[in-house]
């Protein structure tokens, strides 16, 4: 379990720089995400042949992880434009809503269903986001493409991590990557290519970026987190990636010039409380206190 929870920290520090790299606004959003997966593909595929470490799954699982590479692929895009539309603090809280479809879905369809103190930590993670970037700014938002594609792309990823916690329980993760990554290169390849996208054509700065967002946000990172996803709940992934939204909102500071205010701050501590109390394995003591008040209630009623 330790490993995992270092794997899932470090592959958070990984991906925090995303945002503020695609909205520098070198690439299209879905080019972007296109060479984000062709990159990665591209060092993962010779690696898992020459090391003989690729072991095809069952067909199922086959069939499962190419649907996960296409909605993980879907998902990245729909992330990029939300972020060059809006602001990459905004966008990441519409995505970052996740853990809410995570729980929900867990809950519907997987054995291993969320806890209370799961529900309370999303609850407290979710405002803390919220303060992190302002009751104005959440409650000001308006139905626009952004603010739809933040959404979907939350929606995307919930279902891309309950699928792929039901691969991993059978397949190994350099296996699952590999179809996955692949997948996802192929179907964004395919879109950008029947929409007329330009795949050339880019400054040395924007292929250096695009670079980076394949081997450091994609490959590096969601091994590590596919590695943690493995070991670790579902839910807890999830809502451990909030984390991420603190470190996109430094960086965001120290790179784009967005200013960080004693509220944000406040609302980051929030966030990290939150994600902190799901991982709790025993109840928090204010249940285990209303629950001993009420079996004694019970058992004096009982006697009178």
């Amino acid at each position: 379990m330790a490993k995992a929870r270092i794997a899932l920290v470090v592959g958070i520090l990984c991906i925090s720089i995303f945002p503020v790299l695609v909205k520098l606004n070198l690439t299209p959003g879905l080019i972007s995400a296109f060479y984000r997966m062709a990159i990665a593909s591209v060092v993962i595929l010779p690696y898992v042949l020459i090391t003989n470490k690729f072991h095809l799954p069952t067909r199922k699982n086959i069939l499962l992880s190419i649907i996960c590479g296409t909605l993980f692929g879907a998902d990245v895009a729909v992330w990029n434009i939300a972020i060059q539309e809006s602001t990459a603090t905004e966008a990441t809280l519409l995505t970052n809503l996740s853990p809410v479809w995570v729980g929900i879905g867990a809950f519907l369809f997987l054995k291993d269903k969320p806890t209370k103190n799961f529900w309370i930590g999303t609850v407290i993670a979710i405002f803390g986001m919220v303060l992190l970037v302002g009751f104005t700014t959440f409650l000001d938002l308006n139905f626009d493409l952004a603010f739809c594609f933040g959404i979907l792309s939350g929606m995307l990823y919930a279902v891309y991590m309950l699928t792929s916690k039901n691969i991993l329980n059978e397949a190994d993760v350099i296996s699952f990557m590999t179809i996955s990554v692949v997948s996802s290169a192929v179907s964004l390849g395919v879109i950008s290519y029947f929409i007329g996208a330009s795949f050339y054509g880019f400054s040395d700065l924007a292929w250096v970026v695009l670079v980076i967002q394949g081997l450091v946000c994609q490959l590096t990172a969601w091994l590590l987190i596919s590695y943690a996803t493995k070991h670790m709940r579902a839910t807890r992934v999830s809502v451990s990636l909030l984390g991420q939204a603190v470190l996109a909102t430094f960086l965001a500071w120290l790179f784009l010039d967005e200013q960080i205010s004693l509220q944000m701050i406040i609302g980051g501590f929030f966030l990290l409380f939150g994600i902190r109390i799901t991982f709790y394995q025993k109840q928090l003591k204010v249940f285990k206190i209303v629950k001993k008040r009420k079996t004694k209630t019970i058992d004096l009623i009982a006697k009178s």
